[in-house]
C-alpha cells in the first residue's frame, strides 16, 4: 500500500556512451543526427427527515375466487345471497385492518408535517460547526402515491457530520479507461464536498501509476489517497467464473473487509461510472441510521433483472425481489468483520455456483445471494442515492425534478447512450464535470487542519523566496508551478525490442498542432511519447478527435500524457520532461511536433545508429557524406537528438519561446556527450502559424529582457556545476 497526500537543426543518438543529433532542414533542407558519451542523468518525475416506509399502498382489499370483496360499510349485508357468519368475520377483520392503515397514515402525515416545520432550521445549521444533510423531500401527496423510500418510520434525531470529519471512499479501478472515469467521479465529489476526503483506491499497476501522478500534481487540500494492489487480490476472487464486462476487478468489492485497514470502521464504496449531484457528506450521514445488524446500505435494483422475466429462460442469481444494486454501497466494516463476512460470502458463492456455474453481474450477484439468506443485513437507501441509467430500469420513479437527484449511475456498457427520457439532461450534467477545470477544485477547507504535505510545503517555501516586485517574477514563478498531469490518457501497449536498440519519438504540443498527429504517426511507426498542453475541455476534444481517427486508433504504441493548462506561459520544457520520463525504450528521439520524420527513419535508427554515434549538422558536409562524422558544439546550437533515456532533463526556467532547446544541448555538451551526424537521415519542418509565445517575444520588450536575464543566470549555474569547462559557453556567447 502506498500513500499520497493532498494533497536547419540536428538530431542526437548514442552508441555505448555516445549521443546522436539529427540536423534539421526547412522544407527542402535536410537534417542530420548526433550522439553523445558519458553517463546520463536519471529522468525524474439540511437534513429533512422522511418517514421511511417502502411503497405504502393506501387501499385495502381481498380477493376470493377471483372476485373483489368490497370494504364499503354502506354495503347492505342483506343484499348478498352468499352472506354467512364466516364472511361477516372476514369483513370485520378487514375493517380493522383498514382502520389500522388509516391510523398509520395519520401518524405519518403528522411526522412529515413536523419534519417540514424543522427543515429551515436544519438548512441554517449548515453554517455551524456541524451540519445536517438534506436527504430528500416529500409530502402527503407523495405518501398517497407511494413514492417514498427507506425502511424506518422513525424520524428521530437528525444525523450530523462534523465539519472536519473525514469521509472515506473506496473505488476499484483498473486500466486506462477506468482511470479517466475515476477523474470525473472525483471531480463531482470535490465540487460539492465540504469535508476532508480519504480515497482508498484498489488499483492495478496501470491505474496506480496514472492516478498517483494525477493526485500528486493535483495537490487538492484535505484529500488523501491510499493505493491497494489489485493484482495481489486476484487470487481471492479468481476462482469465481464471471461473465461481467468488468472482469475479475468487478468481484473485488467482496474482499474490502480484508483489504482495507483494520482500523477503518466504515466506507462508501462507489463504481467508477458514478456522478455526484450533491455533497457526499449527505450519504455519509446515513450511516447514523443503521440499526441492529444492518451493515450494508444499498439501493434497490431499478431493473427487472433479478425478477427473471427479461427474456425466455432468463435465470438470474437469487435475490430479494428486485435485488440491490452495488454501484453505491455503505459498508460498516467493523461489524462485517465481526460477522465473518469473508466466510459468509464465500460459502454462499460456492453453493450458488454449483447451479449457476458463473456470475453475470459480478459482485452484485453474490451480494444479493447473501442478502437473500440474511435480509437483516441491509439498510435500504432511498433510490435517489443510485439513479441507475441502464436500458431496462425504472429510474424515473426516483426523481421528479433536479433537486431530487443525488447520485447518477451510468450502469450500462453503453454508458452515455442508454435509453432514458431524461438522458440528455443527465449527459449534460456528466459533461459539465468531465470538462470542468480541475484547478478550481484546489480550494482550502477553512478551519480544518490538514496533514503536512512535504511537496506543498516545499512549493510554498520556494514561492515565498521569490521577489514579487521583480519584473521577471512571472517567469521565475512558472519554474515552480505544479501542473496537474494525467499520464496515458488513452490506452497504451508496447513491448520494446529485445535487442536493446529501440527508440521512442518524444514531442510536445498544444491544441493548435493537433492536426499534425496523424502525419507523424504515418511517418514514424515506432513508439511515441507525447505531452499535450490542454485545458480540461480541450482534453475531451482531443479524446473525441483521437477516437474518431482511424490512424490514431490503430496505434497502441503512442503514449498521450495530458498536462493541464495553468499560468500564462507555455511550459515547453516541462512538457518535454513529462514525455521523456514515460518511455519504455532505451533510447529516445527528442523532436518537436512540427517536424516530420522521413519515411523509414525509425527503422534506420535502430539498425544503423547505435554502433557509431551521431551528432549535429554541418549541412555542406552532410549533403555528400556517406559515413557518420563528428561535430563540435557551437553557440546557439539546438539539434534534435537521439539520446539514451537517462539523459539530463530540460531546464524548466525557460518557458514559452527562446533558449529551451539551446540550454539542453549545452548541458549535454558539458556532460561530455559526443555529437555525430548520421547521413541519409532527415526531417522536414512543416509550416504553421506563429505560436502565441513567439508573438509575445517579438512584441514585448520586457519578455526579451527577462529571457536575456534567464540566459545569464543559466550560464552562471553552469559555471558553478561544471567549473572551468563551462567558461567556453560564456566566451562563445560573447563572441556570437
Amino acid at each position: 500500500m502506498r500513500n499520497y497526500y493532498e494533497g536547419g537543426r540536428g538530431l542526437l543518438a548514442p552508441d555505448r556512451e555516445t549521443a546522436l543529433g539529427l540536423g534539421v532542414a526547412t522544407s527542402e533542407r535536410m537534417l542530420g543526427i548526433c550522439r553523445g558519451r558519458r553517463k546520463f542523468l536519471a529522468a525524474s518525475l439540511s437534513l429533512l427527515c422522511i418517514p421511511a416506509i417502502t411503497w405504502i399502498y393506501l387501499f385495502a382489499g381481498s380477493f376470493e375466487d377471483g372476485k373483489p370483496v368490497s370494504l364499503s360499510p354502506l354495503e347492505s349485508q342483506a343484499h348478498s345471497p352468499r352472506y354467512t357468519a364466516s364472511s361477516q368475520r372476514e369483513r370485520e377483520s378487514l375493517e380493522v385492518r383498514v382502520r389500522e392503515v388509516e391510523e398509520e397514515n395519520r401518524a405519518l402525515r403528522r411526522q412529515l408535517s413536523l419534519a417540514q416545520g424543522r427543515a429551515p432550521a436544519h438548512r441554517r445549521g449548515n453554517h455551524s460547526k456541524t451540519y445536517s444533510m438534506e436527504e430528500g423531500t416529500g409530502d402527503s401527496e407523495n405518501l398517497r402515491a407511494g413514492i417514498v423510500a427507506g425502511n424506518s418510520s422513525e424520524c428521530g434525531q437528525q444525523p450530523v457530520v462534523e465539519k472536519c470529519e473525514t469521509i472515506h471512499v473506496a473505488i476499484v479501478c483498473a486500466g486506462y479507461n477506468a482511470s479517466r472515469d475515476v477523474v470525473t467521479l472525483v471531480k463531482s465529489v470535490l465540487f460539492h464536498r465540504r469535508n476532508p476526503l480519504h480515497f482508498h483506491l484498489i488499483a492495478d499497476s496501470i491505474a496506480e501509476q496514472i492516478l498517483a501522478t494525477l493526485f500528486q500534481t493535483w495537490m487538492v487540500p484535505a484529500v488523501r489517497v491510499d493505493f491497494y494492489n489489485a493484482d495481489e487480490l486476484k487470487s481471492e476472487v479468481s476462482w469465481i467464473p464471471n461473465k461481467h464486462y468488468s472482469g475479475i476487478y468487478g468481484l473485488m468489492k467482496l474482499v474490502l473487509t480484508k483489504t482495507l485497514p483494520a482500523n477503518l470502521e466504515r466506507v462508501i464504496v462507489l463504481d467508477t461510472d458514478i456522478t455526484f449531484a450533491t455533497d457526499i457528506a449527505e450519504l455519509w450521514a446515513v450511516f447514523h441510521k443503521f440499526k441492529g445488524q444492518q451493515v450494508l446500505g444499498l439501493v434497490e435494483n431499478q431493473s427487472d433483472w433479478y425478477l427473471g422475466n427479461l427474456w425466455k429462460n432468463h435465470r438470474p442469481w437469487p435475490a430479494l425481489g428486485r435485488g440491490y444494486n452495488t454501484g453505491v454501497i455503505l459498508l460498516l466494516l467493523d461489524k462485517l468483520r465481526k460477522m465473518k463476512w469473508e466466510q459468509m460470502w464465500r460459502l454462499t458463492a460456492e453453493r450458488e455456483l454449483m447451479g449457476m456455474l458463473s456470475t453475470s453481474l459480478a459482485d452484485q450477484d453474490i451480494f444479493n445471494a447473501v442478502i437473500k439468506q440474511n435480509p437483516f443485513l441491509v439498510y435500504q437507501l432511498p433510490c435517489f442515492w443510485n439513479v441507475q441509467l441502464s436500458d431496462h430500469t425504472r429510474s424515473e420513479q426516483c426523481y421528479r425534478d433536479v433537486s431530487d437527484l443525488k447520485v447518477i449511475h451510468w450502469n450500462s456498457p453503453k454508458k452515455l447512450r442508454v435509453k432514458n427520457k431524461h438522458v440528455e439532461f443527465f449527459r449534460n450534467l456528466y459533461l459539465t464535470f468531465l470538462e470542468y477545470d480541475g484547478n478550481l477544485l484546489r480550494r482550502e477547507l477553512f478551519g480544518c487542519p490538514s496533514e503536512a504535505d512535504v511537496n506543498s510545503e516545499n512549493l510554498q517555501k520556494q514561492l515565498s523566496e521569490l521577489d514579487e516586485d521583480d519584473l521577471c517574477y512571472e517567469f521565475r514563478r512558472e519554474r515552480f508551478t505544479v501542473h496537474r498531469t494525467h499520464l496515458y490518457f488513452l490506452h497504451y501497449e508496447y513491448e520494446p525490442a529485445a535487442d536493446n536498440t529501440d527508440v521512442t519519438l518524444v514531442a510536445q504540443l498544444s491544441m493548435d498542432r493537433l492536426q499534425m498527429l496523424e502525419a507523424i504517426c504515418k511517418h514514424w511507426e515506432g513508439p511515441i511519447s507525447l505531452a499535450l498542453y490542454l485545458s480540461d475541455a480541450e482534453a475531451q476534444q482531443f479524446l473525441r478527435y483521437a477516437q474518431g481517427s482511424e490512424v490514431l486508433m490503430s496505434r497502441h504504441n503512442v503514449g498521450y500524457h495530458i498536462v493541464y493548462k495553468e499560468g500564462q506561459f507555455y511550459p515547453v520544457n516541462l512538457l518535454r520532461n513529462v514525455a521523456m520520463k514515460h518511455i519504455s525504450t532505451p533510447y529516445m528521439f527528442l523532436s518537436d511536433i512540427d517536424f516530420l520524420p522521413m519515411y523509414g527513419l525509425y527503422e534506420y535508427l535502430r539498425y544503423h545508429v547505435w554502433t557509431k554515434g551521431h551528432a549535429p549538422t554541418n549541412f555542406a558536409k552532410w549533403r555528400t557524406a556517406t559515413t557518420p562524422y563528428r561535430v563540435e558544439w557551437e553557440a546557439d546550437f539546438e539539434p534534435y537528438v537521439v539520446v539514451r533515456r537517462d539523459c539530463p532533463e530540460y531546464d524548466r526556467r525557460f518557458v514559452g519561446f527562446g533558449w529551451n532547446k539551446v540550454a539542453h544541448i549545452m548541458e549535454l555538451d558539458a556532460q561530455e556527450y559526443e555529437f555525430t551526424v548520421l547521413p541519409n537521415a532527415y526531417m522536414i519542418h512543416m509550416p504553421h502559424a506563429p505560436s502565441f509565445d513567439i508573438t509575445k517575444f517579438r512584441s514585448n520588450k520586457q519578455y526579451r529582457i527577462c529571457l536575456k536575464t534567464l540566459k545569464e543566470e543559466f550560464q552562471q549555474d553552469m559555471s558553478r556545476r561544471y567549473g572551468f569547462a563551462a567558461l567556453k559557453y560564456l566566451t562563445a556567447e560573447n563572441n556570437s
